[in-house]
């Protein structure tokens, strides 16, 4: 069946990335269950994002590290193939449910959130009850801000004061849950409640996709998840 062979391809794992969302209902992080196809149209509109609104990732308007690194790696073609090998970003895992707890940490440290992007992952984290490790890896790097490791992350993430902000941010989760505005709470792009609600939203076929695809029903980036 085509539905079936797309979900095992774009989802990679669905066995795993379903646990895993089983998980984050268990633990009171999100309270729909989008299914497999559901969560494919949130796999394909994170790609239409990446492709056609390439400005909400990977950039900033914080200054850019003075460093011969972090302005050479400021080019996001130059730096993927870095972020691949420092296994900070996961191209197959578009949903965060794949990855492991760490591999979700490797990305935190490693790969660029603007603003207050880190809520989404801040979220699934939270689910997993991992931000502890998160919070310990994160003062464990800033605390060492002359060793070869600090000063690689910092070049990779390319932008001043990024570290430092996601500590602040881990904090807050930690009191008090990730933070964010009514309007970011709404997002796809930003809330990872958001995204699954968005996903949720979505036709519960392949079938019903095309069909509302034609009469002009579905597009990858309708707005905000209510």
């Amino acid at each position: 069946m085509i539905e079936t062979r797309l979900v095992r391809l774009l989802l990679g794992e669905p066995e795993r990335v379903l646990t895993h969302l089983e998980r984050m209902r268990t633990r009171g992080i999100v309270d729909v269950a989008p299914n497999p196809w559901q969560l494919c149209l949130g796999v394909l509109r994170l790609w239409h994002r990446t492709l056609f609104r390439t400005e909400t990732v990977g950039t900033s308007s914080n200054a850019i590290r003075a460093t011969w690194r972090a302005r050479l790696l400021a080019n996001r073609a130059v730096r993927l193939p870095f972020l691949l090998a420092e296994r900070a970003v996961a191209p197959f895992d578009f949903t965060g449910l794949r990855s492991p707890p760490e591999r979700l940490i490797r990305h935190l440290l490693g790969a660029h959130h603007d603003g207050n992007q880190f809520v989404f992952d801040l979220e699934i984290l939270t689910g997993h009850g991992e931000l502890e490790r998160l919070q310990r890896r994160v003062a464990e790097l800033l605390a060492q801000p002359d060793s070869p490791r600090t000063r690689w992350l910092r070049d990779l993430t390319v932008f001043e004061g990024y570290h430092e902000q996601l500590a602040a941010a881990v904090e807050r989760a930690l009191a008090a849950g990730p933070a964010m505005t009514t309007t970011e709470a709404n997002d796809p792009d930003l809330s990872f409640r958001a995204y699954l609600r968005w996903c949720a939203r979505q036709p519960a076929t392949l079938v019903a996709t095309v069909g509302a695809w034609r009469t002009g029903q579905f597009a990858f980036d309708s707005g905000l998840a209510s």
